[in-house]
């Protein structure tokens, strides 16, 4: 009997490993020049991990005697690892497209909080969705994101606020990570706005010492699933202290800290996150000086949002300064009501054009930094042997094209790879299989 690999691609123009040393990120000059190889192939064991990459000919010659379970020709195409979205908000129910029409003619985002909409809008229709109507909007979104290029995707609970609505939607997340094929990270967010009817220090105590209980308890039975912990840390929504307390709280059940910082107002978010060992900050928008100090020193990830300064036509992170400074810059779509992108290449468009990002480094942000706010860096984020066989396929000679046709990544992408299985062929349009 002959030896039986998953997966062959051959004869690809580029295969673009953005890491070849096992980093588990990079920063400075590394995100400046990503590895890549011309004319290569990739082989992905019957376990899903990568067992080959190396020059075709070498390639061709190593495995002359193996059989493929699939063979792809990539001649004039290129291969990338599979996008890592670092943040996203997508289970929910309620549209929110009016308030978008409110923003144009002029609304703040904390005009249209303050008036019931915004995220209570969205915790409102959530709260009284059932689980499975939750469940099959949410999976249609992760199809999209999948089709778009993302194989690994971190997605927040955060619109029930109440115990009970954010465990339905923690129990979405996790029926979702067993049922695709797309890796999921999840994060308990339910500090995302101080509920109606509450003060913010009874939202923190029921937090800390309802919710994590219980979170605890139901992580413990193998129920769900949960990997970080979030708080929206903003003026008029969890300050400094609460934040404390809560991300305290679920760093000792054993969550990584993951949170929304420095967003709308200077709040000191990100000094207490390197302060805490935080794995990543979010948003960031209006950091200080100090706090990007204390992230660089820290090894605490900036999780940059270029959707939603975008959109809300706020400030744009400060991505060349924290690049220059040393911090772990990562990418993330902020898909939600208020932010509504599927796709990773787009984030790098805006990255690269609004934040002065270059393509090596929007890329290298929306890989193996990304995953490395996530925690999962050893096993995703590069195209390396023993990494997790997720990838992306291009229709282009030049890798650069995903980022350089704006919008277009519906042409680009051919197939999208997990664990070694195409889950996505451009000519089948049917999203509802996989």
């Amino acid at each position: 009997m002959s030896e039986v690999q998953r997966l062959l691609l051959e004869n690809a123009q580029q295969v673009v490993l953005v890491c070849a040393q096992g980093e588990p990120y990079l920063v400075g000059e590394a995100m400046r020049s990503l590895a890549v190889l011309e004319n290569a192939s990739l082989v992905v064991g019957r376990d899903g991990h990568i067992k080959a990459i190396g020059p075709a000919d070498v390639i061709r010659r190593e495995f002359s005697k193996v059989s493929f379970e699939e063979r792809i020709d990539c001649s004039g195409k290129c291969i990338l690892p599979g996008l890592v979205d670092a943040h996203t908000h997508p289970v929910w129910a309620g549209d929110r497209v009016h308030e978008f029409a409110m923003k144009l003619a002029g609304a703040t985002y904390m005009d249209i909080h303050q008036a019931g909409g915004g995220i209570n809008f969205t915790v409102e229709h959530t709260q009284k969705a059932s689980e499975e109507e939750l469940f099959n909007t949410f999976r249609y979104r992760l199809l999209c994101m999948m089709r778009a290029g993302s194989t690994l995707i971190e997605c927040k609970s955060g619109y029930g606020l109440n115990l009970e609505t954010e465990l339905k939607m923690l129990r979405v997340i996790e029926r979702a990570r067993r049922e695709l094929d797309i890796s999921i990270s999840s994060t308990y967010c339910g500090a995302h706005s101080v509920p109606k009817g509450k003060t913010l220090m009874e939202a923190t105590d029921d937090i800390v010492y309802n919710h994590l209980p219980k979170l605890k308890e139901l992580c413990q039975r193998g129920e769900i699933h949960v990997d970080n912990i979030d708080v929206f840390c903003e003026k008029g929504v969890f300050d400094l202290h609460s934040t404390r307390r809560i991300l305290q709280g679920g760093k000792a059940i054993g969550l990584q800290i993951n949170f929304h910082g420095d967003e709308l107002h200077p709040m000191k978010a990100a000094e207490l996150g390197a302060e805490l060992g935080a794995r990543a900050i979010s948003h960031l928008e209006e950091v200080s000086d100090a706090g990007i100090a204390a992230m660089a020193t820290g090894k605490c990830s900036a999780v940059l949002l270029p959707t939603t300064a975008y959109m809300l036509r706020l400030k744009q992170p400060q991505a060349r300064k924290m690049l220059d400074e040393g911090v772990i810059v990562a990418l993330g779509s902020d898909f939600n009501p208020n932010a509504y992108c599927f796709s990773m290449s787009t984030v790098m468009h805006l990255a690269c054009v609004n934040m002065r990002m270059s393509m090596s480094e929007a890329l290298a942000a929306a890989t193996i930094n990304a995953a490395y706010a996530l925690g999962q860096s050893h096993t995703h984020g590069s195209l390396e042997v023993g990494k997790q066989g997720n990838l992306i396929i291009i229709n282009s000679p030049r890798w650069e094209h995903l980022i350089y046709q704006f919008g277009g990544y519906q042409e680009l992408i051919e197939y999208v790879v997990a664990k070694g299985k195409v889950i996505y062929k451009k000519d089948s349009t049917n999203l509802k299989g996989h």
